[in-house]
């Protein structure tokens, strides 16, 4: 039996209890009501029939009966009472609703009257039990008599029960409107725990939690709540650490800007995305989302992050190493194809010709080596460098290092960040430079400059490409952009990953083509 039906059924018992003790207590209290109502009422006749002087006048006459029989018959059927008796101080009965009884002697208890006071009693008398009430009846100072009128149980019983329609309609009313507010609380109950049963709830939390914590993949899970101000349902302990999130509640504001609109639902056209890639400061996840959905509509958001940061460094390291290869291999064929050349002029008697041909091309590759090598003190630049100028000249792109080139020993980046700031930009630059060629004159071309200005390192890369627009270049940064159709690179991206982590700044300049200038601050240098 699910929680939302126990709890109906429970409500529904406590309340037909509640109810059926308040419907008791109300009999009661009408009853006593009654009692409490009947007993001014008999005192408020017996003592105006005390203080009464025709009552007096009667008693002083040899037959009291005679007079007092008929007038007190009017007064109890006037008041609604069942019995008036007036009585002489010895108990005889001078008046009574039973004639036959007149003469006879009261039963009851008459001492405090006799001392003076008006009280009442429940007392079984000739007409069966009933609430009376006896007052003296003085001449003078003097207790001549007594008057005693009373109403019987059965009757005050038949005034009670003309109530009763009334309160057990009322229960009746108060028992359906409260049966219909906890049918309407299980049914919200019951959309809230998806109808599982006490031990359901609790199998599902504690495998819940089990699996939280020991899957690999992080997961977070987000309500129906919009905005930023909305918290995360769960957040798993993978999932904290992928996106350096503290214990506690999670708010959405605290996760990253990319991931925030992916708590967003989907357009209906395009459908739940899956394995997104998203960039935070230090790693590159893979996001998928899927919707939580229950009797059609939808109640959540599921987030699942996979680590992809150290495939994506295997990639960046493959993706070089394969350049250098590629390099070399451009650089022998270009070798041969120039030893080629020397040859056949040295076959046709041409030495001269073969001698300066020889050595003016040594000559211009020596003097970029010797300039990279003594202005760059990371050698991992210095030869990506010189690799990109091959790579780039077989590719039809003329790539120049600036003569302004020079990096010394001190810089805030790693040999693996430098490669990866410098090459993603250098790779990007000539994939752009090559797709403009049709638009140039003077043929693709690239310019890099790696130099330090005013106690930072700085590194423009401009290309005679058309440039990225500012909010292609706002998506890129954080989303990854490729302009190859199909494709999502993720050099940019990687290359902001680099400057967020040590705090500089990344822009876009208008130039002769376009440019992109990064610049980092180093840590000590003189200001």
């Amino acid at each position: 039996m699910s929680v939302a039906r126990q709890l109906f059924l429970l409500q529904l018992a406590v309340l037909t209890l509640v109810i059926a003790a308040g419907t008791l207590l109300a009999v009661l209290d009408q009853r006593r009501d009654s009692d409490d109502s009947t007993r001014r009422a008999v005192t408020a006749v017996a003592t105006a029939l005390a203080l009464s002087d025709g009552t007096v006048a009667a008693l002083r006459t040899p037959d009291p009966s005679a007079i007092l029989q008929p007038q007190t018959e009017r007064i109890r059927t006037a008041t609604g009472t069942d019995f008036i008796v007036v009585m002489a101080p010895d108990r005889t009965r001078f008046t009574h609703t039973s004639p036959e009884l007149i003469g006879g002697t009261f039963s009851g208890n008459i001492e405090r009257a006799l001392a003076g006071e008006t009280f009442t009693e429940t007392y079984a008398g000739s007409l069966g039990p009933s609430i009376r009430a006896v007052a003296p009846i003085y001449d003078g100072g003097r207790i001549v008599g007594l008057v005693s009128v009373g109403v019987t149980r059965e009757k005050i019983g038949d005034q009670v029960a003309k109530s009763l329609p009334t309160i057990f309609a009322v229960a009746a009313i108060g028992l359906v409107v409260s049966a219909a507010g906890s049918f309407l609380l299980s049914r919200r109950l019951r959309r809230q725990t998806l109808g599982m049963a006490p031990d359901e709830l609790r199998r599902m939390y504690e495998h819940h939690a089990a699996v939280l914590h020991s899957i690999g993949e992080g997961l977070v899970v987000l309500g129906r709540t919009d905005g930023d101000d909305a918290t995360a349902e769960v957040v798993n302990d993978e999932a904290r650490r992928l996106l350096d999130l503290p214990d506690g509640p999670v708010p959405v504001s605290a996760l990253p800007p990319s991931l925030r609109t992916a708590t967003a639902p989907a357009p209906s056209d395009t459908g739940e995305p899956r394995d997104e890639i998203h960039l935070t400061t230090d790693r590159v996840l893979l996001v998928s989302r899927e919707p939580v959905e229950w009797e059609g509509q939808r109640i959540g958001t599921v987030l699942t992050l996979r680590d992809r940061t150290e495939m994506q460094s295997v990639m960046g390291e493959l993706d070089s190493v394969r350049g250098f290869a590629e390099s070399l291999r451009s650089q022998a064929h270009e070798s041969a194809n120039r030893l080629h050349t020397i040859i056949t002029m040295v076959e046709l008697g041409r030495y001269d010709d073969a001698i300066a041909f020889a050595t003016d091309d040594l000559r211009l590759s020596q003097e970029l080596i010797d300039r990279l090598m003594t202005a760059v003190h990371e050698p991992a630049l210095a030869a990506l460098l010189l690799g990109k100028v091959g790579v780039a000249a077989e590719r039809g792109v003329d790539l120049i290092v600036t003569e302004d080139t020079a990096l010394g020993p001190v810089t805030p980046l790693t040999a693996r960040e430098l490669v990866t700031l410098v090459g993603n930009l250098v790779d990007n630059a000539i994939d752009a430079a090559r797709g403009s060629a049709e638009q140039t004159t003077d043929g693709p071309w690239v310019e890099v400059t790696v130099c330090e200005e005013d106690s930072s390192m700085v590194v423009r890369v401009a290309d005679s490409g058309p440039g990225i627009p500012a909010e292609v270049f706002d998506k890129a940064v954080t989303r990854g952009y490729s302009t190859k159709s199909g494709q999502r690179g993720l050099g940019l991206a990687l290359v902001v990953q680099v400057v967020t982590r040590h705090g500089g700044t990344i822009r876009t300049e208008p130039s002769l083509g376009s440019m992109i200038v990064v610049e980092i601050p180093i840590a000590g240098a003189p200001s």
